[in-house]
């Protein structure tokens, strides 16, 4: 790869952190132009590459939120190393995997999404009127961890999106608080997903250490502004972020 590439990549690395530590989705942003920059890299290399990227985004992020938002340690970081878990055999079951039916189901979910920030603007900006129980808090963020942590596995656009759509609806969380959450439990199930492309020879470090430090950057300043600006600055990425996660999809699926 030329000078020129590399600046691409870089450049790239850094808007995905910024998208991914506000709502999530920055691998939509990655993995194209990983593949269109460096078409000698196989899918596998690909997301391997990513997640050395994307896990130090995603750590910078976390260290960013925790500093202003109390974070529920005990119960957050058992639920990382759950989506750790999760994500790893994600990863090793994309081979086991029908995307052409994958994708589209994804597509369907983010629509609903949309659909459903739309029309319940409350959501997300404003607390639930009753905090929920200790033991739907463990609930929904151990099945958030498990089963949106083998998904970052498989596929993995739209992760920590998904993952603030669930606490903000399950929990009755706003967007700022959901966002850090769903950063520990994202920072698990990358670290799973790139010990198994990693295990296997899957990934290519010096290109994906030089992304991890623009990535690193884009995500501290994503998550400032996201705390600066509030939870209708958070919903409102959201919604053009899953719109354009729709979109890349269907192209991908269709085009």
């Amino acid at each position: 790869m030329g000078t020129i590439d590399w600046a691409v990549l870089l450049a790239a690395a850094g808007a995905a952190g910024w998208v991914d530590a506000v709502v999530g989705g920055g691998g939509l942003i990655v993995l194209p132009v990983l593949l269109l920059v460096a078409p000698g890299l196989t899918p596998q290399q690909a997301l391997g590459t990513n997640k050395v990227s994307a896990i130090a985004g995603t750590g910078a992020a976390v260290a960013t939120f925790s500093r202003k938002i109390p974070m529920q340690w005990k119960l957050m970081v058992p639920a990382g190393l759950l989506a750790a878990v999760a994500s790893g055999c994600g990863a090793a079951a994309v081979a086991l995997i029908d995307k052409d039916l994958f994708i589209p189901i994804v597509m369907v979910v983010l629509i609903g999404v949309a659909i459903f920030v739309t029309v319940r603007p409350q959501v997300g900006i404003t607390l639930a009127k009753q905090p929920p129980t200790r033991r739907r808090v463990l609930l929904v963020v151990a099945l958030a961890a498990a089963l949106i942590g083998f998904y970052d596995g498989i596929l993995g656009p739209g992760t920590g999106t998904f993952l603030i759509i669930v606490f903000a609806t399950m929990l009755g969380t706003e967007f700022v608080r959901s966002a850090a959450m769903a950063k520990v439990v994202n920072l698990g199930s990358n670290f799973g997903a790139l010990v198994f492309f990693a295990s296997t020879g899957n990934v290519m470090w010096l290109l994906g250490l030089a992304m991890a430090a623009c990535n690193m950057v884009g995500s501290v300043f994503g998550s400032r502004m996201a705390l600066s600006k509030g939870a209708e600055f958070v919903r409102i990425v959201l919604l053009v972020v899953v719109v354009v996660m729709v979109i890349r999809l269907g192209w991908q699926q269709f085009g």
